[in-house]
């Protein structure tokens, strides 16, 4: 995906990024519903997430597909993205990382790990993550915590993603912090578009009267919008 942002000044040297943005699930507690094509106001959550890594400077994207596979790479064939495809989607999302994390091409200083569900992410909270991971004083994951709950994206460095693929380490898993506190960065913010994500059909309605905007649950039958 093309940077937007690549030439800005500052105090830290310009950082070559990537993403993995996970677009593989079942949708298993939606009841199988393909929860990248869900619409908010209109637009699918994956292209609103595929906007947003645009607008972060991200410099490569990598789709990891699995449920409702064609309908997503439909979805996304107009961005400049690299589609990677996980035949075994259903035995979780760290193989769906895995696979994610080895199509992209090449050493990155910074890797975001971007689920597809976060309705409200946009290119402002992205840009603040890489700000604290430029800013930290250790660690290879940055962790967005707000009041003790754990948020995602995630930011990974090269030694992590490395260590991924060469592994059957965990690095996204949620007990992260506590098991391994040596490899985190945990970013403290109020930022609650962090921990903001659509694990159900309740959650759905609950953004949906929060906020007034429109929310559409994609068709069952082709993925496309109901």
């Amino acid at each position: 995906m093309g940077c937007l942002l690549k030439q800005g000044g500052g105090l830290y040297a310009r950082l070559r990024v990537g993403a993995v943005l996970l677009a593989a699930g079942e949708g298993a507690r939606m009841g199988g519903v393909a929860k990248p094509l869900i619409r908010l106001q209109g637009v699918p959550l994956i292209s609103r997430q595929l906007i947003a890594l645009s607008g972060a400077g991200v410099d490569e994207v990598v789709v990891v597909t699995g449920h409702a596979r064609e309908a997503i790479e439909a979805q996304v064939q107009a961005f400049p993205v690299t589609l990677a495809h996980n035949p075994a989607y259903a035995e979780g999302q760290q193989g769906s990382v895995r696979v994610g994390l080895a199509a992209l091409s090449g050493h990155f200083d910074a890797v975001f790990v971007v689920l597809a569900d976060q309705p409200l992410i946009g290119s402002a909270d992205l840009t603040e993550l890489l700000a604290a991971f430029k800013k930290r004083p250790a660690g290879n994951v940055v962790v967005p915590v707000v009041g003790g709950q754990r948020g995602n994206p995630i930011v990974l460095d090269d030694v992590a993603r490395s260590q991924i693929l060469a592994s059957d380490t965990n690095l996204g898993c949620r007990h992260l912090i506590e098991r391994q506190p040596e490899l985190v960065h945990v970013h403290e913010t109020s930022n609650t578009r962090f921990i903001t994500d659509l694990d159900t059909l309740q959650d759905v309605e609950q953004l949906a009267q929060r906020t007034g905007w429109r929310l559409e649950l994609p068709d069952a039958a082709t993925g496309g919008a109901a």
